[in-house]
């Protein structure tokens, strides 16, 4: 089990001698430190809570046009399986990229962007009503939201409301680039939030 804590960057282009050039998101990991293990006995599962250090390097920040630093530290909890992995792990133990390897496959989890509130046409994809013929004001409307039974609108209905701002884990991405001496992770395609937000890095089961 290998996990991490970062800053997303940015996503850039990197350049395979076999695959081509590959979308890849960085990610900026300013070494961990395990602060908690929780136990079976104790918590009723067992997991390790890590903190990341309090800034981010300022070449990278220059680099990528990362304007915020962290400002305090973060915590977030990796959940393992077997007791025999919490042994790696214990208390005040310094976790950094070197744990991953090019070809490893991660899952990534972060906050999506949040957008506020959104029509049915922006958070749901419908495509709203005629632009001619007297569609004049219908032109991003929902339509219908009921009938004449049974008379109330049926709970789950798609409707305007807020969009984005949710936990999201963006599934088997490959590494495809590490670079220990800057803290770097690079993985292939989109993980989720904004520039500058933290996420975390988990190992794929």
């Amino acid at each position: 089990m290998k996990f991490i804590l970062g800053k997303k960057l940015g996503m850039t282009t990197l350049f395979d001698d076999v695959k081509g050039a590959l979308n890849v998101t960085l990610i900026a990991c300013e070494p961990n430190t395990v602060t908690l293990s929780r136990t079976m006995e104790k918590d009723g599962y067992l997991a390790i809570q890590m903190e990341t250090s309090k800034t981010t390097k300022k070449t990278v920040r220059k680099e990528f046009r990362v304007d915020r630093a962290i400002t305090k530290g973060t915590h977030a909890e990796a959940v393992v399986e077997l007791a025999k992995a919490m042994e790696q792990f214990p208390v005040a133990t310094k976790l950094d990229v070197s744990l991953f390897a090019v070809g490893d496959t991660v899952n990534v989890a972060g906050v999506t962007k949040s957008k506020g509130f959104q029509g049915v046409v922006k958070r749901h994809g419908f495509a709203g009503g005629r632009a001619s013929h007297g569609g004049k004001h219908d032109l991003r409307k929902g339509g219908s939201i009921g009938a004449t039974f049974p008379e109330h609108v049926v709970k789950g209905r798609r409707m305007a409301g807020r969009m984005g701002g949710e936990n999201m884990t963006a599934l088997n991405l490959s590494v495809v680039y590490v670079n220990v001496a800057e803290g770097l992770i690079g993985v292939k395609g989109a993980v989720p939030g904004v520039n500058g937000r933290i996420v975390k890095v988990m190992s794929a089961k």
